[in-house]
């Protein structure tokens, strides 16, 4: 097994592990993110009905950085929340680190206003 493959193995584990206590209800959807080396993936995610409410990602955002692209992302998201009547979401990081471009996501939606 290579380092990339014990990279992604650890990952999914991780995931797992914040999965098995992290739910998305009608009331407070899950805010789901999955990283990729260039793009960043988002969506809200009613776990009761196994649909996704709303979705998007830094391809369709223009930007400088992927820095600069996680927030635009994430204010986008909240925006549409709002308008969509979310106020509130519970965040999955995907078992990435709460750093960089994870972090960036998650104070953009903050500061457009929802609350994780």
């Amino acid at each position: 097994m290579n380092n990339a493959q014990k990279k992604q193995e650890g990952r999914q584990r991780r995931h797992a592990r914040v999965r098995a206590r992290i739910e998305g209800t009608t009331q407070r959807p899950r805010l789901a993110v999955y990283k990729s080396n260039r793009y960043l993936h988002a969506q809200i995610i009613d776990d009761t009905v196994g649909k996704t409410l709303i979705a998007g990602s830094t391809k369709a955002v223009a930007k400088e950085t992927k820095t600069a692209g996680a927030e635009l992302l994430g204010k986008d998201l909240a925006k549409r929340a709002q308008a969509a009547g979310i106020k509130t979401v519970v965040f999955d990081r995907g078992g990435f680190r709460y750093a960089g471009r994870i972090a960036a996501l998650a104070d953009a939606v903050r500061e457009a206003g929802l609350t994780m």
